[in-house]
């Protein structure tokens, strides 16, 4: 495992969900849904297993936050010679496409970075063919597709895309990876800047719905945050923890799949224990 589980952060957009390491590692992703196996599985062991990871080479994390009352992620990076903000989200949409888009924007001075891309699908079992499709990276498995979009020269080798680049000024720096069924041609293509504009207002206008007004609001909404997080937005079926199964500890018997339950086991679940880490 990458690091401690309460290190990550979540990512979600009501289908599926995405958890982040302070290093700007996504080492966790099931798609297309909560239930699917994950394409990016590095938290159950190690790089081999999948990640995606977009950081800078050797500055350290300063500050991560979510934008105001969204699931909308900002991390700020410090070095030496200057300091950047990545941007992650995953925007809901109605007509079940599955996005992530990462952002590199440049807060002055030159920084850097480096694109990391390993995809394994089957929870880190098996290595798509990973290609070049026009501008884009396409990886393929099976019946699965994850097309990745970039402004940056790549290098493909062994299954794995890797890129360095350095972000200087103001500038902007977007990634976005969408999934869609091998056989069927991709979503049609979106701006990245305009889907995470879009993903905050979509978050934002759903905790405005919250009435309540009183000293524990921030908490209040983030907690309501995660659950609808947590929520599949087709069906409105719950998951208690978006790591499915991981054990409590490496070897234990607590090892059950924590995926949709019912909101009386989700609130025994977070109660008890038994998930609430994950």
């Amino acid at each position: 495992m990458h690091g401690k589980i309460g290190d990550y952060a979540l990512l979600g957009d009501t289908q599926t969900a995405a958890l982040v390491s302070r290093g700007g590692s996504i080492d966790w992703m099931c798609l297309p849904r909560f239930d699917s196996p994950a394409c990016f599985a590095a938290i159950l062991g190690g790089s081999e297993h999948g990640y995606w990871r977009l950081a800078p080479e050797t500055a350290s994390a300063a500050r991560r936050c979510y934008r105001g009352d969204t699931l909308v992620l900002e991390t700020d990076y410090e070095g030496p010679e200057g300091a950047v903000t990545v941007v992650d989200a995953m925007p809901p949409a109605d007509d079940g496409t599955v996005r992530l888009v990462r952002q590199v924007i440049g807060r002055g001075g030159r920084v850097p970075m480096r694109m990391e891309l390993v995809p394994r699908f089957g929870y880190g079992l098996h290595t798509p063919r990973l290609e070049r499709s026009g501008p884009d990276l396409l990886a393929v498995c099976g019946l699965h597709a994850l097309r990745v979009a970039g402004p940056v020269p790549v290098t493909v080798r062994d299954g794995a895309a890797t890129a360095s680049f350095t972000v200087t000024g103001r500038q902007r720096v977007p990634f976005m990876a969408t999934w869609h069924l091998a056989h069927q041609p991709p979503p049609p293509p979106a701006v990245p800047e305009d889907l995470i504009g879009a993903c905050e207002r979509w978050w934002r206008a759903w905790a405005d719905r919250c009435t309540y007004q009183g000293e524990w609001r921030p908490a209040v909404i983030r907690s309501l945050l995660t659950l609808k997080a947590l929520t599949y937005g087709a069906s409105g079926g719950m998951v208690a923890a978006p790591t499915t199964a991981l054990p409590e500890a490496i070897g234990g018997t607590r090892n059950w799949d924590y995926r949709y339950r019912s909101v009386r086991q989700c609130a025994g679940l977070q109660a008890g224990g038994e998930g609430g880490r994950a």
